[in-house]
């Protein structure tokens, strides 16, 4: 897949595609909505199945000061994208000069003059142009005007329920992992590398990697069915995320045991995906009581895990 920052310079090759228009925070199942259609008519077409997305995400970029929860990178964005059939991405750096854009100059300069486009796919709720005034409808007009086509996707659900980032975020947020997995289509996935701890895991016999997880994202507290992506393997394990009530009650920090593992992982980048919440986190009366309690869980992941497989 051809990665293009910027709308300068483009290369013939990514000119005339059909594009998917947002942010595509998770590239969830309604985003795969809008990538499906515009792979439909880039094969119809002829031409470059592409996206255009957007980075920093614009909220990022209006309140620098909040932790922003993203599902996900944009390593693994454009991860998933290429599984999905795009062949050229193109990311648009969200600054100052681009959100003060109107609207009508986004479609006249980037869309047609820079990317010749062909076709535009976009959602029902999207919103472009300084003051988010572009709109579905001025899309459609545009398109007549400046002769490229447009499909404007309804809103896409799944089980009855509307797919939305938001709404996988709030499912991440209380544990339920399986529901968010129901709206990505997939297991939701996080990456960090790993880190120091106070070893308290290994003196109880569960050493422990700790990956610290990017700043905003927010996950149930509690154990969880996990594998853990790292150096190219794949590996069955449990995780903890919490405050560690019974020593200490400090900072959250996900704590991933690897079964059936022995070695160093100190600065390897591990991405962990969550299969399965097995419990919440909750304080126990002693160190014993929590070894104790740890091993069932553990036999209970690898039980959901082995099932899973």
């Amino acid at each position: 897949m051809l990665v293009l920052e910027g709308y300068s310079n483009v290369p013939d090759a990514a000119r005339g595609s059909a594009m998917a228009l947002g942010n595509f925070d998770g590239v969830h199942r309604g985003h795969q909505g809008l990538i499906s259609l515009a792979v439909e008519k880039a094969r119809d077409l002829n031409v470059p199945a592409a996206v255009m997305l957007f980075e920093p995400h614009p909220r990022e970029y209006f309140k620098p000061d909040e932790a922003h929860f993203h599902l996900t990178s944009l390593p693994q964005k454009l991860i998933e994208l290429e599984k999905l059939g795009i062949n050229l991405a193109v990311v648009i750096p969200f600054d100052k000069a681009f959100a003060t854009l109107p609207a009508e100059d986004f479609i006249a300069r980037v869309l047609v003059q820079a990317l010749g486009i062909s076709h535009v796919v976009i959602g029902y709720d999207f919103f472009y142009g300084a003051g988010r005034k572009g709109t579905p409808d001025l899309m459609w007009r545009a398109g007549e005007e400046l002769r490229f086509g447009v499909s404007v996707l309804a809103p896409v659900a799944h089980d009855g329920e509307v797919v939305s980032s938001s709404g996988i975020r709030l499912k991440l947020a209380q544990g339920d992992v399986k529901g968010a997995a129901e709206g990505l289509g997939r297991n939701w996935r996080v990456a960090g590398q790993v880190v120091g701890g106070a070893k308290r895991g290994t003196g109880m016999g569960f050493p422990t990697a700790n990956v610290p997880m990017p700043r905003g994202t927010s996950l149930g507290h509690g154990i969880y069915a996990v594998r853990a992506h790292v150096d190219g393997q794949v590996h069955a394990a449990a995780a903890y995320l919490g405050t560690r009530p019974t020593f200490d009650n400090g900072m959250p920090v996900l704590e991933v045991f690897l079964f059936d593992f022995d070695g160093d992982l100190y600065g390897h980048t591990m991405e962990v995906e969550f299969v399965a919440h097995i419990r919440e986190d909750r304080k126990f009366d002693s160190a014993e009581a929590l070894v104790a309690q740890m091993q069932a869980d553990c036999v209970e992941a690898r039980k959901i895990l082995d099932a899973a497989a």
